[in-house]
């Protein structure tokens, strides 16, 4: 599939059916975040793969919507921040590089059939606790990853006139 293609095709899944996802897909999707691109390719993060059946109870505590329990996967992109990169004015980087590894992730996924939901409305220390997330580990977003059982819908956007600025502001 086309980039151009790609684009448009992904969503947020609302909703997944059962089936499991084979492990050569997931690895594919794995391997997407670890070749993104990271300032100064410090690569200051680390990734959790959580099956929310499992402990369905925990799970709520961790994000309210049920959409959370119906996908097999979970995963969580931590961020190292001490170990990000710093521009001129110690503006740390770690968030802006979870924020790529989770959408050459969720790219992935959509080129190979999977569904995705980025989570950001997320309890940050439940997730610290359930995940066992060691000091100076931050947990910054998550997705939901599954086979999807909803259809895509048309897609709002705002048009390029409004959102793109020609030498100024």
């Amino acid at each position: 599939m086309a980039f151009s293609e790609l684009i448009l095709h992904r969503y947020s899944v609302r909703a997944y059916r059962s089936d499991p996802i084979e492990p050569e897909k997931l690895n594919a999707i794995l391997e997407a975040g670890r070749m993104a691109p990271t300032a100064c390719n410090r690569q200051a993060f680390g990734l959790i793969i959580a099956r929310p059946g499992v402990d369905p109870e925990a799970f709520q505590q961790l994000y309210h919507r049920e959409l959370m329990l119906l996908a097999p996967y979970l995963i969580c992109i931590c961020t190292l921040p001490e170990q990000a990169w710093k521009n001129i004015e110690s503006k740390n980087y770690a968030d802006v590089d979870a924020a790529i590894v989770l959408d050459h992730m969720v790219l992935q996924a959509a080129e190979l059939g999977l569904g995705t939901c980025i989570i950001a409305d997320f309890n940050p220390p439940v997730a610290r606790e359930l995940f066992e997330l060691p000091k100076g580990v931050e947990p910054v977003l998550m997705f939901s990853l599954g086979y999807p059982a909803d259809q895509l819908k048309p897609k709002i956007r705002k048009s390029l006139d409004s959102l793109v600025h020609k030498d100024r502001w």
